[in-house]
């Protein structure tokens, strides 16, 4: 494929979309959003069940998430609904990510029927400036790509994941960003990816988060190590959490791992990263489109119609007769490396084919459908270290 195209934005990123998005800082303000985008086709609304309260462990993680989501590239303009009191924050950090943001509150229009009232032709103007963009070439290097799976089977390690490895260690080598989600899916791989750190430090921080993990759900007097695989995996054909996890680690490819980051935090520097996401996918994803990607490679075995608001999604079957069963909802058949008509190294050729299609504007099966699920993470990390929980990261 040639040259890419994207829409750039003021501060040099570039999106592969082009969404207004309405964005309540609070569960209070979704009615408002709601109602702000009815009958407006293009504008999406990113609603969660948040309250806002100020002694909430998780405010710090929840403020940076939706930050980075209005700041996402794929966004043209976001604009954010608060309450009041400290809702200020998010948009002021969205700024500082290089976000186009309007913000309104209901206090100051004095209840929701006002604050929709105000917010509806503010998102007919950012819908005109949206329209009024066109697509210029952009560098490859400017891409970002999550790494995420769900409903994993026993073909996941053999097929579509090492087949998306082969996609990524493509975007990384030339020049992109490509981000590995899930930590839970990863317990027993840590020693296998420190060892591809770019550094010591790096290596340390691998290590250092997923053991993080296997401590918080220990309190919880679970051993994860016995928890998993789960039932689902169990009935798609996954013994062990070591299969299921060095399975799982095959869709970062062989690249050396160049940061881990926290949940929704944007890398510093290009190359394949660890983000420390849970194993939920719709939150896995919002993390995701917080930390800056604009599209997500998305492995399944057992089917999965998880989409974004924000983010093209491109499903990646294990095994052909879920791609049959469940063929609207997928986009790529990587089974047919059992039949021996692909291979692992062809097979992750056109997964990298396909996601520049997407990237160039192709509409993935969950876009079509018009799945945007999004929620957020809402466990407080008080055992993660404490570089990854800190607010602006």
């Amino acid at each position: 494929m040639g040259e890419l195209s994207g829409y750039r934005r003021s501060d040099g990123r570039w999106g592969v979309r082009n969404h207004v998005v309405v964005l309540p800082v609070r569960v209070a303000a979704a009615a408002a959003a709601r109602a702000a985008v009815r009958g407006l086709p293009g504008a999406v609304v990113c609603e969660h069940d948040w309250n806002g309260a100020s002694d909430d462990p998780d405010r710090d993680t929840v403020i940076r998430t939706l930050a980075g989501v209005a700041a996402n590239p794929n966004v043209v303009r976001a604009i954010v609904v608060g309450v009041g009191g400290r809702d200020e924050e998010v948009p002021d950090l969205a700024v500082r990510l290089g976000g186009d943001v309007e913000y309104l509150t209901l206090a100051e229009l004095r209840g929701t029927a006002r604050a929709a009232e105000a917010v509806r032709p503010r998102v007919e103007e950012a819908l005109r400036l949206a329209r009024g963009q066109q697509r210029e070439p952009m560098p490859l290097d400017a891409l970002s790509v999550g790494l995420e799976c769900g409903g994993s089977d026993a073909l996941s390690g053999l097929t579509a994941n090492p087949a998306l490895g082969v996609a990524s260690d493509r975007l990384v080598a030339a020049g992109a960003t490509t981000i590995l989600s899930e930590v839970p899916e990863l317990v027993g791989a840590e020693q296998s990816l420190a060892r591809r750190a770019v550094s010591p430090e790096v290596g340390r921080r691998i290590v250092e988060l997923i053991a993080a993990f296997e401590t918080d759900v220990r309190t919880l007097g679970v051993d994860v190590r016995g928890a998993q695989p789960t039932p689902g995996n169990i009935e798609g054909g996954l013994t062990t959490i070591e299969e299921k996890s060095l399975g799982a680690a095959k869709k970062a490819g062989d690249a050396p791992v160049s940061g881990v980051l926290a949940y929704g935090e944007r890398p510093a520097v290009r190359g394949l990263h660890i983000m420390d996401t849970p194993g939920h996918d719709i939150e896995s994803v919002v993390a995701l489109a917080a930390g800056g990607c604009q599209l997500v490679a998305f492995t399944t075995g057992r089917g999965s119609p998880t989409g974004s608001p924000l983010l093209p999604v491109l499903k990646i079957c294990t095994n052909s007769r879920t791609f049959r069963r469940l063929s609207d909802d997928i986009d790529l058949d990587a089974g047919v490396v059992l039949t021996g008509s692909e291979t692992i190294a062809s097979m992750g050729d056109r997964i990298y084919e396909a996601l520049l299609r997407t990237a160039q504007g192709e509409p993935t099966s969950a876009e079509r459908r018009g799945n945007r699920e999004f929620a957020l993470r809402r466990v407080a990390r008080r055992s993660a270290p404490r570089s990854l929980v800190r607010v602006g990261a």
